[in-house]
């Protein structure tokens, strides 16, 4: 498995289980309590961080067990990488109008904020997901 297939499969995972986490986390939270009314923000910023720690501890113990020859990046790679934020991209731009249009129709900020943070989530997945694939059925440019 390619080095950089490695760090794919790792922010994939790392943020299905971060975003489930907040997930089961505000929703056990909220009782019989509105959605909208359920405190949030510690735990958005919480799993987020843990997130990024996590994928950093994870991608360096990658990198240490794999030998630095392996870890070069060649054109393939690179073009992979493109290739996976381009297809991802779509959903941050998604995520973007969706909190601005519930921003004009005066929502409250729980589900602003939760509708960028899905957006981010899945534009994570979907570029994961995308380089997997390519590193798996082959990629033509």
């Amino acid at each position: 498995m390619a080095f950089q297939e490695k760090r794919a499969w790792i922010m994939g995972l790392v943020t299905v289980v971060t975003y489930a986490v907040y997930v089961i986390v505000v929703l056990s939270r909220s009782g019989s309590a509105p959605l909208a009314e359920t405190p949030y923000v510690a735990t958005l910023i919480w799993t987020v961080v843990s997130a990024i720690v996590a994928s950093v501890v994870l991608d360096v113990v990658v990198a240490a067990a794999t030998p630095k020859a392996e870890q070069r990046k060649d054109q393939r790679d690179t073009e992979i990488d493109h290739f996976g934020d381009r297809i991802a991209q779509s959903f941050t731009v998604i995520g973007g109008v969706g909190a601005m249009v519930l921003a004009m129709a005066d929502a409250d900020q729980f589900w602003i904020a939760n509708t960028i943070y899905l957006a981010f989530a899945l534009s994570a997945v979907l570029n994961s997901m995308a380089k997997i694939a390519a590193y798996r059925q082959g990629f033509q440019q």
